[in-house]
């Protein structure tokens, strides 16, 4: 149950994420690139006074790929959603990680459940009717593009935080690595700017959301299956709709419901225990 209600914690959170995400550049004017900026810089000092306060050691170290697959995330994320919808999107996102992961356990020889493939199917089945816009056009291919190296960096990411011994301060040495390559960006892009709203909540989604959920994410993947892992991500576009509804006053539509209660209990199905 513990560790049920920490995973749910942490689907919470990066649900969370899109919701200010949205609040933050629909809703506060920021660009979307600033807002990553900005993100990562209050990520790292949240995670940088976290570790200092709980006296961490300072042996642990964080790794290049870490580094790079967290950038390759944030950064694809944020620029993908210039050109795309942002339905489609999410779709890419999490289809790329479901791929990306999967086939990590199939290279690991993880035992796999066809229970589990098939729940994983329709619960996706279920996010592309929820997300795909009817009668819209096809995704821009860039933008296509950019979201599916995000799913990439994010599967990565997920991955490598399975072997994380120490997850607060692995996410710190990721996020700090993070930032300083964003402060060399700025050089180029220039300071990022934005409106109190959408300022505010670039900070509260680097800062909690995004800060203490990854490290609660790297905290939990140890005790998690990948697959199982995978799959339980595909709840996010459904809470981070529903968090829209209650906080952004977005409509609840029937669309929404069933599409949820097939993503749900594909999820439900997947994760199953068998034998």
């Amino acid at each position: 149950m513990r560790l049920f209600l920490l995973t749910a914690a942490t689907m919470l959170a990066f649900a969370a994420n899109s919701v200010l995400n949205k609040l933050g550049v629909s809703h506060g004017g920021m660009e979307p690139l600033d807002f990553a900026m900005v993100r990562v810089w209050s990520g790292a000092l949240m995670l940088l006074a976290l570790t200092w306060a709980r006296r961490s050691p300072a042996t642990v170290k964080g790794t290049a790929a870490g580094t790079v697959s967290l950038l390759v995330y944030m950064l694809g994320f944020s620029l993908a959603y210039v050109t795309l919808d942002a339905g489609v999107g999410a779709l890419i996102l999490f289809g790329v990680v479901q791929i990306t992961m999967f086939s990590a356990a199939v290279v690991a020889r993880e035992r796999i459940p066809v229970l589990r493939y098939v729940g994983c199917a329709v619960a996706f089945a279920g996010l592309a009717a929820l997300l795909w816009p009817v009668g819209g056009k096809p995704p821009d291919a860039s933008g296509a593009a950019l979201m599916a190296a995000a799913g990439l960096g994010w599967g990565v990411y997920t991955l490598i935080g399975r072997g994380a011994a120490a997850p607060l301060q692995h996410t710190e040495r990721n996020f700090r690595y993070a930032a300083i390559a964003l402060a060399v960006l700025m050089f180029v892009t220039g300071v990022p700017t934005g409106t109190p709203t959408g300022l505010a909540a670039a900070v509260l989604s680097g800062a909690i959301t995004s800060a203490l959920g990854y490290a609660l994410w790297y905290r939990v993947l140890p005790q998690l299956p990948t697959t199982t892992a995978a799959i339980a991500q595909l709840t996010v576009p459904v809470i981070a709709l529903a968090g829209g509804m209650v906080f952004l006053g977005e409509d609840l539509t029937i669309r929404f419901v069933l599409a949820s209660v097939l993503v749900l209990g594909g999820v439900a199905l997947a994760l199953r225990r068998t034998g």
